[in-house]
């Protein structure tokens, strides 16, 4: 059997670390003994991207929270049209070099996407300056609403973070949340916040197996 071997560990802004592993050609990011990402699990953060970008025309503008593996991103650029522009803001700088480094089969590429800028730094602050801009926010922050890593994440999902968002989106935009579990307390945010919402359930697997994830579209009026 092939064991796990360490490649790399980056510190966390506010505390904490993550953990790229490897065994064979599977990756794995961890924080502490908690998986975040898998390759071989790339399902439900594909159905973020594809729920959210289909039918988003030429000149869209996406923000995506969270780089990953570029499941998302990769998701994202096959459905949206040549003009469309796609910003990734990433808090944690190595997973942006991990992306162009021992990841780069991962991505296949998508980091020289033209329509593709990568923003360091934390979703909120890019959320925070923008004003009636984007299409669609994407957000694949942690665990979700529920996250475990940073508490500073949860700026994202309570009513003031998701009265940003609804700023920070065009009328008829789309805020767009992964989540690991599903978390009935945030689809009523969401809708005090004035997003009519849909809760989506996917599977971890392109395959249909694995457990199930939760993904909400909200949108604007």
């Amino acid at each position: 059997m092939i064991r796990w071997e360490h490649l790399d560990t980056a510190p966390i802004p506010d505390g904490g670390e993550l953990k790229l592993m490897r065994r064979g050609t599977e990756y794995s990011i961890m924080s502490g003994s908690i998986e975040l990402m898998n390759s071989r699990l790339s399902g439900s953060e594909e159905a973020l991207a594809t729920l959210t970008c289909e039918g988003l025309k030429a000149g869209a503008e996406v923000l995506i929270g969270g780089l990953g593996m570029g499941f998302t991103l990769r998701a994202a650029l096959g459905l949206l049209p040549a003009g469309a522009r796609v910003t990734v803001a990433e808090l944690v700088p190595a997973v942006v070099a991990w992306a162009r480094g021992p990841l780069a089969a991962v991505f296949a590429g998508s980091l020289d996407d033209p329509r593709v800028r990568i923003r360091e730094g934390d979703v909120a602050e890019a959320i925070e300056d923008a004003r009636g801009i984007f299409d669609a926010i994407l957000l694949d922050v942690d665990n979700g609403p529920g996250g475990l890593n940073r508490e500073a994440n949860d700026g994202l999902y309570d009513p003031p973070g998701l009265a940003r968002a609804r700023r920070a989106l065009k009328p008829g935009g789309i805020l767009a949340v992964w989540s690991a579990a599903p978390d009935e307390r945030f689809t009523g945010r969401l809708r005090k916040a004035g997003f009519a919402v849909e809760e989506k359930r996917v599977r971890a697997t392109r395959s249909g197996r694995g457990a199930r994830h939760v993904i909400w579209l909200a949108r604007t009026a």
